[in-house]
């Protein structure tokens, strides 16, 4: 998605070979017209799946997220990291490990706000070593429910998030692929897509990635 790899190169920070500062619009101050292109993007993306619920986790993931609710016209619940007084009981929950705070952390979905029936979009800010996104897929699964794919905004393609997510048969469409944060610049993936119908395919080494 060219604009948001616009908004990278012009508003994000190089801080780590492994650390990309996007706090300017999109994981502290939001840029409302960027996420009304994300949401736009994603819902296109995935508008041959029967999606019924989109969920995330707080709460950098809230605003794409929303969005895309909204162009595909179906529920969005988020996950939550810190249980309030309010959610004791009658829950589905994960542990997930952040590299970045490098520490646990137990996300929740309260079992009332997804079912067996629901066909799940799981969207995400980031994509590093797919541990957030591995997180939510347990939860969908507790609750008996499918998964359509998962959406990234930003992947950091040369950690593991995506080979893992691959291998286990999800589908993962990134709307920026980031190869190099190496001498404070952004390199991005270079593809090259195969038009199949509605679906976007890029070759990576023999078999055929969705990206």
């Amino acid at each position: 998605m060219q604009l948001l790899k616009n908004y990278i190169q012009e508003h994000g920070t190089v801080l780590t070979d492994g650390v990309l500062k996007v706090d300017a619009f999109l994981n502290h101050a939001v840029d409302p017209k960027l996420m009304t292109e994300i949401g736009r993007e994603f819902a296109r993306r995935f508008s041959q799946e029967p999606i019924t619920k989109i969920i995330t986790l707080e709460s950098s993931g809230i605003a794409p997220a929303l969005m895309t609710s909204i162009e595909l016209g179906c529920d969005f619940v988020f996950a939550r990291k810190r249980k309030s007084l309010t959610m004791t009981d009658r829950l589905y929950s994960s542990q997930v490990y952040s590299f970045t705070k490098q520490q646990y952390s137990e996300i929740s979905i309260s079992k009332d706000f997804i079912t067996a029936s629901d066909h799940v979009l799981i969207i995400d800010d980031f994509l590093a070593n797919g541990q957030a996104a591995l997180g939510l897929i347990d939860i969908v699964h507790q609750a008996g429910a499918s998964v359509a794919g998962i959406g990234i905004v930003i992947e950091k393609s040369f950690q593991s998030g995506r080979n893992k997510l691959i291998e286990k048969g999800y589908r993962v469409e990134s709307l920026a692929r980031i190869a190099s944060l190496e001498k404070q610049k952004v390199a991005f993936v270079q593809e090259k897509t195969i038009d199949e119908g509605d679906t976007r395919y890029v070759r990576k080494n023999n078999p055929l990635s969705m990206v």
